[in-house]
């Protein structure tokens, strides 16, 4: 069950991430604005900017995938500057999410999983992993890059956040 709640799912809204990336990079063409005033946008200044918020829901999609499948979780570079570049990172990652067989979830609700918040080991059973962290995290910072781009003018609604625009 947790295989069918995680890379299906995850994959469905990293490619609806993906869309409303093309629709902020053809706003900024459309419009004659440079590229980093969405890119480098935050909502507030101790938040993380745009880039960064599209970097973490990778980093939450993968690690979940690889924790769950009980296998290492894929290392990307926090590099991206252009929305190519993040373009490329969340394909790497439905990449990555499509290597994943269900079968390496078998005992994934029960397997534990360790992680470092803050410096600090912190172990879960993978289901309360899964549901109670990975997943608010992950939609945490989908929310946010998407309010980003609607603060900033790109023409979005709920049916793009959802994957169904």
């Amino acid at each position: 069950m947790i295989y069918e709640a995680s890379v299906p799912v995850l994959t469905h809204f990293l490619k609806g991430l993906s869309a409303i990336l093309k629709k902020a990079e053809a706003h900024c063409e459309a419009r004659k604005i440079d590229p980093d005033a969405i890119l480098l946008a935050r909502l507030f200044p101790d938040m993380f900017a745009f880039t960064r918020q599209v970097q973490l829901v990778t980093d939450f999609a993968k690690g979940a995938g690889a924790r769950l499948a009980g296998i290492a979780v894929p290392s990307f570079a926090d590099e991206e500057k252009t929305f190519a570049e993040l373009q490329a990172r969340i394909a790497r990652t439905i990449d990555f999410l499509g290597t994943l067989r269900k079968e390496q979830f078998a005992d994934a609700a029960t397997r534990t999983v360790t992680i470092k918040v803050a410096g600090n080991d912190m172990s879960f059973p993978g289901g309360e992993y899964f549901m109670g962290y990975a997943i608010p995290n992950f939609y945490f910072h989908l929310a946010t890059a998407y309010n980003i781009l609607r603060h900033n003018g790109i023409e979005l609604g709920k049916r793009d956040f959802m994957g169904r625009a």
